[in-house]
């Protein structure tokens, strides 16, 4: 009103009113910044910090790094954001630091279960698999879930048998197992341990053809009940992707993060209420989950245009991001 009161104050032609009027009306609307080429996020897991020594800190730095770059290098080379999740999300399953993969925690009874899911924001296609023993990459049989059957989500023997006629690599459950893990167990079962909720590994992506993907992976909650499923493979949950607006891998407490839809909540806030990525991901975080019982967690988020939001409410979350216009870093703590 006030913009309106000056020019109607001016005795200039309606000819000159009417370009000044377009100039401050276009300048009110410029500051919307500029889509980014192509932008990635990962994450590790969020949890506590108390045990951490600089050694391990500084090692799981460098491994966040080693996985940012598997992706930062394919989006350079004009991959597709499918395929980026997908990889790096194998690359963290490898590593035997992270809850996912080989070294994934177990469950009471000494067994490993994993869960993947990955989504593809072009046309909100997803796979997923859950309660999964013996599939070396569980995320490499959510996307033949995806790509090469009518279904979204299979679970344990029938995932398996399903990955094995795809020919993925079958291996042993003792496979997963680590000296770390073994002991982990070993004190939940003496109660020397409370089982701990928060644990995966993600990745989300934005890729130079516009398009968003999301994958998560997760070994569960160390010392979870047998056939316990969490957040990770219920698509809208822990794992979602809308090239209309976001792309998000949740890690923390699955059983709030189910209850609470978060992934999908946070692209129907800005979808729905016009909220930007941050924004929504923060009013979830900590407007919602922070509200429950539970232990939390955070979640990574990329937008259509390439903004990142990293939120999280516990002391730490492993994570790593990089855009094309050059953002990029690792943290771990706030």
């Amino acid at each position: 009103m006030l913009i309106l009161s000056i020019l109607f104050s001016m005795k200039k032609t309606p000819f000159l009113l009417l370009l000044l009027l377009t100039a401050l009306l276009s300048a009110g609307c410029s500051n919307t910044g500029n889509k980014e080429e192509w932008a990635i996020v990962i994450h590790g897991g969020a949890g506590s910090a108390r045990s951490m020594t600089p050694e391990a800190r500084e090692k799981y730095m460098d491994l966040l790094d080693q996985a940012l770059k598997v992706g930062t290098e394919m989006l350079e080379n004009g991959a597709e954001a499918l395929d980026v999740v997908t990889q790096v999300v194998v690359w963290l399953e490898d590593c035997p630091y992270f809850n996912a993969g080989k070294g994934a925690v177990m469950t009471s009874n000494g067994v490993h279960e994993l869960d993947a899911a990955l989504m593809d924001g072009r046309d909100l296609q997803a796979g997923a698999v859950a309660g999964v023993r013996d599939i070396k990459n569980p995320i490499l049989a959510a996307r033949h879930v995806m790509e090469d059957s009518p279904h979204v989500l299979l679970i344990g023997e029938g995932a398996s048998a399903f990955a094995k006629s795809m020919g993925l690599t079958m291996v042993e459950n003792s496979y997963f197992s680590t000296p770390e893990r073994l002991e982990q167990i070993k004190r939940i079962k003496e109660k020397r341990e409370t089982p701990d909720p928060k644990g995966t590994v993600g990745c989300v992506a934005l890729d130079r053809n516009g398009n968003l993907a999301a994958a998560t992976s997760t070994g569960g909650m160390s010392g979870k009940r047998w056939g316990r499923v969490g957040d990770v493979p219920v698509i809208g949950a822990g794992t979602y992707a809308n090239n209309n607006t976001v792309a998000v891998s949740g890690t923390g407490h699955g059983e709030l993060w189910i209850r609470r839809c978060v992934a999908f909540d946070i692209s129907a806030l800005m979808d729905y209420k016009g909220l930007s990525v941050e924004e929504a991901a923060r009013k979830v975080i900590f407007d919602k989950i922070d509200k429950m019982e539970g232990s939390g967690g955070g979640v990574i988020c990329v937008d259509k245009n390439g903004n990142i939001a990293m939120e999280f409410n516990t002391n730490i979350m492993f994570r790593a991001w990089a855009t094309a216009s050059g953002q990029n870093g690792t943290a771990i703590e706030h």
